[in-house]
């Protein structure tokens, strides 16, 4: 029990620390509304899955310097991409969009959710350390902590696409929400030149 709260503090904690995917789901939230929103949640949720998944079965090409060099530098590229897009981006939110419409832009935004998670090797490297502690750990427990910290993922970042993308929240944040929008592009856009210009050095060296 003591092993069950500590690992779900830590798991926590990091949580809480704004990153790639919090920007990601706060600009989501604020231009398309929280129910769209659920589905950059639910993709980055899948990531972190896959991560935990790899991680705790022993699967760890992902500590090979080729293999992190190569998805950093993937990594860094998408955040650039993505972050000049929210920097160009006009879009403002609209609560009269049409179903289908949204259908779209829920699928999209599970795209971007997926990508923004794998392509961050940081996910990858919390799994792999959170792995480590834990060897020796029956497979049971280990499929408990998965299914928690997945459910634990998912369940902090619709909070965050409800807490920045209700109605309330976008009627007080509503003249905003371009500003904000364009921060949170700036934010990506220095993620993806620090992932970039880390891979540079090492390469240099």
């Amino acid at each position: 029990m003591e092993q069950f709260v500590a690992v779900a503090v830590a798991h926590f904690l990091a949580l809480l620390i704004p990153g790639v995917d919090f920007f990601l789901i706060a600009r989501t939230a604020m231009t398309s509304g929280w129910r769209a929103a659920t589905g950059a949640c639910l993709g980055i949720a899948t990531a972190n899955g896959i991560f935990i998944a790899a991680a705790f079965s022993g699967l760890s090409l992902i500590s090979h310097p080729t293999v992190l060099a190569v998805i950093q530098l993937a990594g860094g590229v998408f955040l650039l991409h993505i972050g000049v897009a929210f920097i160009r981006s006009k879009a403002r939110f609209d609560p009269d969009q049409k179903p289908g419409i949204a259908q779209a832009t829920w699928m999209k935004n599970f795209g971007l959710g997926i990508a923004s998670g794998l392509l961050n090797p940081k996910n990858a490297l919390f799994y792999l350390s959170l792995a480590a502690a834990l060897a020796g750990a029956p497979p049971l427990t280990l499929i408990v902590y998965g299914a928690w910290m997945f459910t634990i993922v998912l369940a902090w970042d619709v909070f965050v696409a409800i807490a920045l993308g209700s109605q309330r929240a976008l009627t007080r944040l509503g003249r905003i929400v371009p500003w904000l929008t364009r921060a949170a592009g700036g934010f990506l856009v220095l993620f993806g030149l620090g992932m970039i210009a880390t891979i540079s050095l090492q390469l240099l060296t």
